[in-house]
């Protein structure tokens, strides 16, 4: 269904108007997640600081091809931890190995000699900065001082015709450290940055540039004012904040939150669909993004009522980004969650949309978001006010903020047990026709 650009002079205003309130608020919100200045900072120095150093070490002599940075800090889409009992954030790097140490690690003992020889360096290079090292199924953790943490996985380049992104495709210990498996952190990268590009069409006639990222022998963090700027990232973060707001940290194995990379994929998938189509703010996208994430996986019966999820990994072929999500509780609580964030978005376009007020807004946004993110629209608007009030003119924002909020909503594997699959809903500021047009 192709939506109507030529509107009414008074709906082309108020939409254009809801727009730029949507759009400051998509970013506020955003930043208010991501890392300042020094954390960036602190987060730069740890990384060239740790791949400095192995590259100098004698167990990766002649191996060692790169170190670089993977995961949310490389793709733009990084946010605080849902470990809300450290301020820290955390960098993924992958120390990335020549084909030809596949003679060496390939075997069935390979996998374990490979991390246990990356263990070992760590341990010198923590033992040296005074700090901690925890070993993983297949990643060696170092923490720093202020809770920030980098999780080090070891790969082997093993190129492959297979797939648009074969060239970049690696091998990297499984979990149970019997044999080695397919990964390609550099094409996924690749991937979500092309998606990225993908200019997303507003119908006030705003365009979002998009920006490409570089690589070296030690590949430099990307310019985060370059990756945040890409809407998709944006929108990204927003769905991740969600996720965190709604599920509380649980112990290992107890934890029903989706995957990180599952919500990633869903969303620059449905953001490859859904951006060339016009649209009257980020909040509208996103929304409509939210709605279709169901139609990007598979969901293949399996015997006794249970399902198996498959979503494919854009760079590994036949790889399953739905691994994760494979339990009932976590399929639950998949289907709980979407249905809070299309509610939760729903009401903060309403809230834009019907003029509520400042105060109606804000409950909204800390409903769906949390208190940091409604803290930093309170802070801005009251910022802008004061500014816009001394120039005797009107904030964007039309109301004062200030207001007691009531708690978020938590999803929890009992909670999400009486929902199993998406219900359509309508919003009163528009009409939707969930999961496609």
């Amino acid at each position: 269904m192709n939506r109507d650009l030529t509107l009414p002079p008074a709906r082309l205003a108020r939409s254009t108007r809801t727009a730029v309130q949507a759009f400051r608020l998509v970013d506020l919100v955003a930043q208010a997640h991501e890392p300042t200045d020094t954390q960036l900072n602190a987060l730069s120095s740890a990384y060239f600081a740790t791949s400095e150093f192995l590259l100098e070490q004698p167990e990766f002599a002649n191996d060692l091809v790169e170190i670089h940075a993977h995961g949310s800090r490389q793709l733009g889409t990084i946010v605080r931890p849902r470990d809300g009992s450290r301020e820290g954030f955390d960098i993924d790097l992958i120390t990335r190995l020549h084909p030809s140490a596949l003679g060496t690690y390939g075997g069935p003992a390979g996998p374990a000699l490979l991390l246990s020889r990356l263990e070992a360096a760590l341990r010198k290079y923590a033992s040296a900065h005074g700090l901690s090292v925890q070993r993983h199924d297949r990643c060696v953790t170092l923490e720093y001082a202020g809770g920030m943490c980098a999780d080090i996985a070891p790969v082997i380049d093993d190129p492959s015709v297979l797939g648009a992104y074969g060239a970049s495709h690696a091998l990297i210990p499984d979990r149970e450290l019997h044999r080695m498996e397919s990964t390609n952190p550099r094409g996924y990268a690749k991937y979500f940055n092309e998606v990225g590009d993908i200019s997303p069409r507003f119908l006030t006639g705003w365009t979002i540039a998009m920006d490409s990222l570089s690589e070296a022998s030690i590949a430099p963090l990307s310019n985060p004012q370059e990756v945040f700027a890409k809407i998709l990232c944006r929108l990204v973060q927003l769905v991740k904040l969600h996720r965190n707001a709604k599920f509380a940290p649980a112990a290992k194995g107890a934890d029903v939150a989706p995957t990180s990379i599952f919500l990633t994929t869903l969303v620059a998938e449905a953001y490859r669909v859904e951006a060339p189509l016009p649209h009257a703010s980020p909040l509208e996208l996103l929304l409509d993004i939210v709605e279709r994430m169901p139609l990007h996986f598979q969901r293949i019966p399996r015997s006794g009522g249970q399902e198996e999820w498959y979503l494919a990994d854009p760079a590994v072929p036949r790889g399953n980004l739905a691994e994760g999500m494979n339990s009932l509780g976590h399929q639950k609580a998949f289907f709980a969650w979407h249905e809070l964030l299309i509610t939760d978005i729903g009401r903060i376009l309403n809230a834009i949309d019907g003029n509520h007020g400042m105060d109606a807004l804000l409950k909204a946004v800390k409903n769906a978001f949390g208190d940091r993110g409604s803290a930093a629209v309170a802070t801005a608007q009251l910022a802008q006010q004061q500014t816009l009030r001394a120039a005797g003119k009107t904030a964007v924002f039309t109301t004062a903020a200030g207001s007691t909020m009531s708690a978020a909503s938590t999803v929890t594997a009992a909670s999400a047990s009486s929902v199993s699959a998406p219900t359509a809903r309508t919003l009163s500021s528009r009409a939707h026709t969930f999961f496609g047009r």
